[in-house]
């Protein structure tokens, strides 16, 4: 599967396939995001990540690690 992304420092778009990306779930909207290297201009890029992402990224085989609070 591929995905559609684009990098807010260099501007560029392009596609990524699952290996490229990784997704980050926390306990909250500001803890839940995906991450890419720009492969245009190696930025490293990390971006929010709702629920309809989530399951978009996960569905497509995307690394994902789940943060746990110890609260």
């Amino acid at each position: 599967m591929v995905f559609k992304a684009g990098c807010p420092e260099c501007r560029g778009r392009f596609e990524l396939t699952a290996p490229a990306l990784r997704l980050v779930i926390g306990g909250s909207d500001r803890t839940t995001f995906y991450s890419f290297t720009c492969p245009d201009c190696r930025a490293a890029v990390r971006k929010p990540a709702g629920e309809r992402i989530v399951e978009l990224l996960t569905g497509g085989g995307v690394s994902t690690l789940r943060l746990h609070s110890t609260v």
